[in-house]
């Protein structure tokens, strides 16, 4: 069977929302990754997708698989940073690529490869997912308005209705947020900051009150990437968490759960992060449990010479039917429908990208709304 798209790290809760939400849209998925048995469900009710074994470090294997699926476009959502195998998979495959963001290093690697995929006729677009990606395109959307920019902030923040514990997102993800140094940029000048030293209170007008603290995360290089000759300068990412679940993180950090160097357990060498990130795949969402989530950008400028000011802001809600999910929608859905638009040829450009650079807003926040996601421009809803 010839598919219309595949989906590395098909297993994984992403995966499978980028799968699920192309599925709905009557196209054909191949989910790839490395354990069939979390997906039976999925290919049980979706006659139009199917499973191969694909493990993101064999790349010459993983190019193999996405040649012979008939795929064009394909859709990286493998945990841990894994992108870069992923793109020159399909730099192999001759398969457009687009991913859900990755470290700044690693971004600057994609980006090194534009020529590359311009020569190839095919398109990489990094950042797909909630922040970067939904943040991306409204930064794209508030851009135009301004003769130049300054200032960019943004961030996410999310609570829910039941106070008790759930993975949020990629635990690995979020653990590196707490604890690696965040990179900003300050007056054009790259500072490194350690998260928790900027930890404060704050209330957001859509969650409610907040753990806030500066994160690392692509944007701050990407964003500069785009809009330095705008005159940017300064540019500042937050990650806000609701108090409950932010003191859980941070009991796990101090027990020491989030190390990466292995241990030995009764003769058995265990790495206590890769444990920690497969015993919370099984822990359920409570009955009733709902989220929301704000994806934020505030931009500072000027227009005609008066100082300007625009906070785009993009609540998530949790969906019927997508319950087991909760607001992680807003990181797969946007994959699913910027893959969309690469597939029906609205995105004609080819080369490495960002979102801010390629996806047109308009229609990006037609298909958002459509999954009542709702995109605001201080405070007027505009999709």
């Amino acid at each position: 069977m010839k598919f219309d798209f595949l989906v590395l790290g098909g297993t994984g809760l992403q995966g499978k929302i980028v799968t699920k939400d192309l599925l709905k849209n009557s196209y054909s998925v191949l989910m790839c990754g490395r354990d069939k048995s979390r997906i039976q469900n999925l290919l049980k009710k979706y006659k139009k997708t199917d499973f191969e074994y694909v493990d993101l470090r064999n790349i010459k294997h993983a190019a193999q698989v996405i040649k012979k699926s008939g795929a064009d476009v394909v859709v990286n959502c493998a945990e841990e940073d894994w992108d870069l195998n992923a793109l020159k998979a399909c730099l192999i495959a001759g398969a457009h690529l687009l991913d859900l963001g990755s470290e700044i290093p690693m971004t600057k690697k994609q980006f090194a490869l534009d020529k590359t995929l311009k020569k190839k006729g095919l398109i990489h677009i990094t950042g797909c997912g909630s922040v970067p990606g939904i943040g991306n395109v409204m930064l794209n959307h508030a851009s135009k308005k301004f003769g130049s920019i300054e200032t960019i902030e943004v961030g996410y923040a999310w609570n829910s209705n039941i106070k008790k514990f759930v993975v949020p997102f990629s635990i690995p993800t979020i653990l590196t947020e707490f604890t690696a140094p965040a990179t900003n940029i300050e007056n054009g000048k790259i500072i490194n900051i350690i998260p928790l030293s900027t930890l404060k209170d704050h209330h957001d007008k859509f969650v409610g009150e907040e753990k806030l603290f500066s994160v690392r995360h692509p944007e701050t290089y990407t964003f500069y990437h785009y809009f330095k000759n705008k005159g940017l300068k300064t540019i500042r990412f937050y990650g806000e968490f609701p108090p409950h679940s932010f003191e859980k993180i941070m009991a796990m950090i101090d027990l020491g759960l989030g190390g990466k160097r292995s241990i030995k357990i009764k003769g058995r060498k265990i790495v206590p992060l890769e444990f920690l990130t497969e015993l919370l795949k099984h822990l359920k969402y409570p009955k009733g449990y709902k989220e929301k989530e704000d994806l934020w950008v505030t931009i500072y400028g000027k227009k005609n010479g008066k100082d300007k000011v625009i906070k785009m802001n993009c609540v998530v809600p949790t969906l019927k039917g997508w319950e087991d999910a909760g607001c992680n929608i807003d990181t797969g859905m946007p994959a699913s429908i910027m893959a969309q638009m690469v597939k029906k040829g609205l995105i004609k450009e080819r080369g490495a990208f960002a979102p801010e650079a390629i996806i047109p807003p308009e229609p990006f926040f037609k298909e958002l709304r459509k999954r009542k996601m709702v995109v605001y421009e201080n405070g007027k809803i505009i999709n």
